[in-house]
């Protein structure tokens, strides 16, 4: 055999081993284990302790036009918005920043509690907008734009001044500058050890294996009163057909003792949805409409139906629409710009523009 032959069976032979050595020894025949290039992809959680943080930097006033751009319509310009989710600004001062504890947390007549008064560590709020913001493209934001927006943030509060600039390099000196930073209570025996450094408490109760003369499994029921029995409809036509819990049909009598099973309740036909339906349902999914617009109801926006009522047949009108944004026709809450492409804008459109049916 020649040496050339010998090195293509000997490569041969090594890459069979690979792919064999790639394949789950857990659960044979099923998969295989995780690349640490693909882990590499889940992997992006920033600790307390900052491992996991990427280098990287950004400024307040990068961060600014970022947030103008992205996280206003939802945070309001100033992170004091109650509109569409609480706000994250508000309710701390200069003697919180010194002392790590927030007083409004203990004040009765405060009004509510923001972000920036609860959080405790500078790492949750890197990792929540690297991994959750914004909310209709999450996961979008450039490593350096997610130190602006936080640098940003942290500058409405007051934590660092508006010339500032946040980067891996002395997030840990802002992290000693949080409000709340001393008030998370780590000493309620739920931490598996001493890692934040003080004592592990030991549960209140210590609970062991009764062997002898013990109580029997108690039993857990419910009830509904007669005159509430169906008061907001049959619960059983109401619950997923998934999982161990059914809904009691409730157009029926309470069943007692001995009574007869009911025969189950067949769920209500559904009309079968057309392809371009299914389509254009589909897309909304993928692209993060459906967290603000019902195909029925208002969410954060109108539902689709409604649209549907006020645009029939003007396609290429919500088309562009969909893909510029707008504010003020349905309400205070703007629809930011969406990044889809134009096919499928227009696959939405059409749908909505046809009766936005299911």
């Amino acid at each position: 055999m020649s040496s050339f032959r010998k090195a293509v069976l000997t490569a041969a032979l090594l890459a069979v081993a690979g792919v064999a050595a790639a394949q789950s020894t857990k659960y044979p025949g099923l998969g295989r284990d995780a690349t640490p290039k693909e882990v590499a992809k889940w992997d992006i959680d920033v600790r307390p302790d900052f491992k996991g943080l990427p280098a990287g930097s950004g400024s307040v006033a990068q961060g600014q036009d970022l947030w103008e751009g992205k996280c206003a319509q939802c945070h309001g310009v100033f992170g004091e918005s109650n509109e569409v989710f609480s706000p994250l600004i508000g309710g701390v001062t200069p003697d919180d920043i010194k002392t790590g504890h927030v007083a409004n947390l203990k004040a009765n007549n405060y009004p509510g509690r923001t972000t920036i008064m609860k959080v405790a560590t500078v790492s949750t709020l890197w990792d929540y907008i690297n991994r959750a913001m914004p909310w209709n493209a999450p996961k979008t934001l450039k490593t350096d734009e997610v130190y602006g927006v936080l640098a940003y943030l942290l500058s409405l509060a007051g934590v660092v001044p508006e010339n500032f600039t946040l980067s891996d390099k002395n997030i840990a000196e802002v992290q000693n500058r949080m409000p709340n930073r001393n008030g998370m209570n780590t000493q309620h025996a739920m931490w598996p050890g001493k890692e934040f450094g003080g004592d592990y408490l030991k549960p209140d109760t210590r609970n062991t294996i009764c062997m002898s003369n013990c109580e029997t499994e108690p039993k857990v029921a419910s009830m509904l009163p007669d005159y509430a029995r169906n008061a907001h409809g049959n619960l059983a036509e109401q619950n997923r057909m998934v999982g161990a819990q059914r809904g009691a049909d409730t157009t029926r009598p309470e069943r007692k003792a001995g009574d007869a099973a009911p025969a189950p309740v067949a769920p209500a036909p559904q009309p079968k949805s057309d392809p371009e339906a299914q389509a254009a349902q589909a897309l909304l999914a993928k692209n993060g409409c459906i967290a603000c617009h019902g195909v029925d109801n208002r969410i954060v926006g109108p539902g689709f139906n409604e649209v549907a009522k006020k645009h029939a047949g003007k396609a290429d009108y919500l088309a562009a629409k969909i893909k510029s944004g707008g504010q003020g026709v349905w309400g205070a809450i703007p629809m930011p710009p969406q990044t889809l492409s134009d096919a499928d804008a227009k696959a939405i459109a059409n749908w909505i523009s046809k009766g936005a049916a299911k």
